[in-house]
């Protein structure tokens, strides 16, 4: 009896520890609209799981930066953060850089971000790119094998 209440004790020890690890990979995700970002890694932040960047996260992909703890990303020798200004259509149907869009973008950031990207000339149109040892320097880097959550889909 003691043995089927330690087993059983265990299987359930187990199966929480799957449920409060749960995974957010994000890959090959170029961005789109900030507000939908915001949405979404506000749920993120809230529901405890971990981020993998496992690839390209650009433009508003990185607001994750600064709204899922740092503890709680991780970051493998693929991916890639593409930082730029905030953008909206002009009148001719042109991209014109948004000035209060691209200020609350940057704030959003950590502070260790927002000094690359300010010892870069800030957030431009040009895209910057941050990946490996850099990264690596800010970021924990992710101790899974980026093939095994392959399968996972991304966050996008």
């Amino acid at each position: 009896m003691k043995l089927m209440t330690g087993l059983l004790a265990a299987v359930l020890l187990l199966a929480g520890m799957g449920a409060s690890h749960a995974v957010v990979r994000i890959a090959d995700d170029r961005g789109g609209r900030i507000g939908t970002y915001v949405d979404r890694y506000q749920n993120l932040r809230s529901s405890g799981e971990t981020v993998i960047i496992d690839g390209l996260c650009a433009s508003a992909c990185t607001i994750v930066l600064g709204a899922v703890p740092r503890s709680r990303i991780c970051v493998t020798s693929h991916a890639t953060l593409g930082f730029h200004a905030a953008w909206d259509f002009g009148a001719n149907g042109r991209a014109v850089t948004n000035p209060e869009a691209t200020h609350m973008l940057y704030s959003m950031y950590p502070p260790a971000v927002r000094r690359w990207i300010a010892a870069r000339g800030g957030l431009t149109p040009r895209m910057l790119f941050l990946r490996g040892k850099q990264l690596q320097a800010l970021y924990k880097p992710c101790y899974l094998d980026a093939q095994a959550s392959a399968g996972r889909p991304s966050s996008h």
